[in-house]
């Protein structure tokens, strides 16, 4: 008769191996109360971390002024890139309601991250992604959570929606104004630059060359940046200027997207006719806007929808962090930065691309932003989030602008004058 002996392996844990850990907390708003529990957050959690000899300390992730219903939050998708890149295994947070209020961008997260190896330890719930229930009591709590936003954002709209009732706007920024308790008082400087930009528009000038102009004067901004057509565009619009208030002319479409759209009759809008000293009298005022229609009439007749690329709304400006568009130039069509296109090289110095660079830089593979953080250079970020570097040489034929061409063409012009003159 044979006997089998049962021998158990032996089970090694390597306990060298120290787990990299790092924080995530956020705040919904940059009231003072509230940047200072964000500091208190980061303060805890990096002491917290440290004391921990089992454990790498990896930093603090925070967002300040961001709520938990978007996951578009700049600390947070940084947080999500380093664990997609292996950097590290162990995620504290205080609440699931600090780590996001949304239950799909939650479990989304949460599972996401599972496969990836990296847990999430939710202090307050004491709940472990990783566990074996951690799931189901997360698809729970992060529901109730999700509710409570609603409840939150239901009870902000009401007060909101009392305030317009009772001809009350809500705090804004507005050139040529600013909000002293619930009137619009006239900031003298500021006004003369609105007199200026109706004055300018009657005149015959267009919005773009009105935002040169007050640019050339180096006239400051309500922020202190430069001019672009769209400001001069809402300024020329605008009923407050003639000293009216119109209230609920946008609202926020759900609590969870926070996304604002036009009221078009979804909600009732309140008209408050002199609530304000007006800046603009109602016949300068009524002039722009019979201007404004008649030159949209003019020039826009059937404006065709504008065509979208594969490039479109991809490419963003190192300089001056707006985004590149497409133009036809003389010889091929080009990439461009928005500010350099209305503006001019002095309010950005950034450089064009060739269509065909991009296409041979890209070189088919997918793709969710371009950045240009210098000439010939861009850093080509994956769907994944990884990014790739690349470099190219652009001929003096393709960096070339049309206006730099005219010049040229200008000045052989000229010296061709000259030489029939000396003959």
């Amino acid at each position: 008769m044979k006997t089998v002996t049962k021998i158990d392996a032996a089970i090694v844990v390597d306990t060298s191996v120290k787990k990299r850990v790092a924080a995530y907390a956020r705040v919904s708003s940059g009231k003072d109360a509230m940047l200072h529990s964000l500091s208190a957050q980061v303060d805890f959690y990096s002491k917290f971390i440290r004391r921990n000899t089992e454990w790498i300390y990896c930093g603090v992730y925070a967002d300040e002024a961001y709520t938990g219903t978007k996951n578009d939050r700049p600390e947070f998708q940084r947080l999500l890139s380093d664990c997609r890149a292996g950097k590290l295994d162990i995620i504290l947070t205080k609440s699931i309601s600090r780590f996001a209020r949304n239950t799909v961008t939650t479990l989304e997260t949460i599972r996401e991250l599972k496969l990836l190896g990296v847990d999430v330890w939710f202090e307050r719930e004491n709940i472990h992604s990783l566990s074996e229930d951690g799931e189901f009591l997360l698809t729970l709590l992060s529901s109730f959570a999700q509710e409570e936003s609603l409840s939150t954002s239901e009870n902000q709209k009401w007060r909101v929606r009392k305030d317009f009732k009772e001809g009350k706007p809500t705090p804004t920024k507005i050139t040529g104004y600013e909000l002293v308790g619930d009137t619009f008082v006239i900031i003298p400087q500021e006004a003369k630059a609105v007199r200026l930009i109706y004055s300018l528009y009657l005149s015959g000038l267009g919005k773009t060359a009105i935002a040169k102009e007050l640019n050339a004067r180096c006239i400051p901004t309500k922020n202190g940046g430069p001019w672009y057509e769209s400001v001069i565009s809402k300024i020329l619009s605008n009923e407050k200027y003639v000293g009216d208030i119109r209230l609920q002319k946008t609202f926020i479409a759900d609590h969870i997207s926070k996304k604002q759209v036009a009221n078009e009759g979804q909600l009732p809008q309140y008209y408050v006719r002199d609530a304000h000293e007006a800046i603009i009298d109602r016949n300068t005022f009524e002039k722009v806007q019979s201007e404004i229609r008649r030159r949209a009439e003019k020039h826009t007749p059937n404006k065709p929808k504008q065509d979208i690329y594969l490039f479109t709304g991809k490419i963003v400006c190192g300089q001056c962090g707006k985004h590149y568009r497409r133009k036809i130039t003389a010889n091929q069509p080009v990439w461009i930065c928005a500010t350099f296109n209305r503006l001019g090289k002095s309010q950005c110095a950034s450089q064009q691309i060739p269509e065909k660079v991009l296409l041979e830089l890209v070189d088919g593979e997918p793709f969710s932003q371009i950045r240009v953080p210098e000439a010939n250079t861009v850093i080509i970020v994956r769907p994944d989030g990884s990014e790739i570097t690349k470099h190219w040489q652009t001929s003096r034929r393709d960096s070339w602008t049309e206006e730099m061409r005219m010049a040229a063409s200008e000045k052989a012009k000229e010296r061709n004058r000259a030489c029939q003159k000396e003959k």
